[in-house]
């Protein structure tokens, strides 16, 4: 019988990549951290105090974590990138969170749905895909959600948004063009010649032979195309919903 979410093939990649985990952790730890000093900082400015988590906040954080989680799992090919590129918006529901409840419960929805992900369908990367789509969402969470908290309008909204998808598509492609490109090429032992070659054939906006223009004509397009859908429906439907998820909350 296959074992249930691979839990021993998890701890194995974990032991044999010991010291990427870790820092892998403090990644986590850092941005958690930098989360709750801005929430805070955001608190003050608007005059609430309110416990960074409680109970209520926690149910919802769990629950919206485990539908990024499956959303994750819904992967879409873009025409314009390689097929290892995929689109999914496991980041809608973490937006809609983060809005609600702050930037430390939006970094804590993306820890734990690439946890979910990890007992799901294990790691085929030795965790640096998963890092890179942690890093990833965080740019686009954290910006939005840390520009909302200081002041909870609907221009406050649109403008959070569309920082937090400039900065997703300007992080994703850098960190694409100087981590994450040549850390799969040595995973993999595919020349990173080859990859390249793969978005050329595909995609005729790519004129050059080098990262750069690779990253420029796959990669920022399709950032921008999901921090663009996920901003959309956060936007149309989160006024709808603030007030369930509000309910019992003070000081908004």
């Amino acid at each position: 019988m296959k074992e249930f979410f691979n839990v021993r093939k998890l701890f194995a990649a974990v032991a044999d990549n010991a010291l990427y985990v870790a820092g892998f952790a403090g990644v986590i730890v850092a941005m958690f951290v930098v989360a709750v000093l801005l929430e805070k900082a955001a608190q003050k400015k608007r005059g609430v105090k309110e416990p960074i988590f409680h109970v209520r906040k926690m149910a919802v954080v769990g629950m919206f974590s485990a539908l990024s989680a499956i959303l994750m799992l819904f992967e879409f090919p873009v025409p314009f990138a390689p097929s290892f590129y995929e689109l999914d918006f496991s980041e809608l529901p973490i937006m809609i969170g983060a809005f609600a409840y702050g930037p430390a419960a939006g970094v804590m929805m993306e820890f734990i749905k690439i946890l979910l992900k990890l007992f799901i369908k294990g790691t085929s990367t030795a965790f640096v895909g998963d890092l890179a789509n942690f890093a990833v969402g965080c740019s686009l969470i954290l910006p939005a959600s840390v520009i909302y908290s200081f002041r909870k309008t609907k221009k406050t909204a649109v403008i959070s948004c569309i920082a937090g998808t400039l900065i997703l598509t300007v992080f994703g492609t850098a960190f694409n063009a100087v981590y994450l490109l040549p850390a799969f090429s040595k995973m993999f032992g595919m020349p990173l010649e080859k990859i390249l070659a793969m978005g050329k054939e595909i995609n005729p906006l790519m004129t050059g032979d080098n990262i750069i223009s690779f990253v420029a004509a796959c990669v920022a397009p399709l950032n921008l195309l999901k921090g663009v859908c996920v901003s959309v429906v956060t936007l149309l439907i989160y006024k709808p919903l603030s007030p369930i998820l509000k309910a019992g909350r003070r000081g908004e």
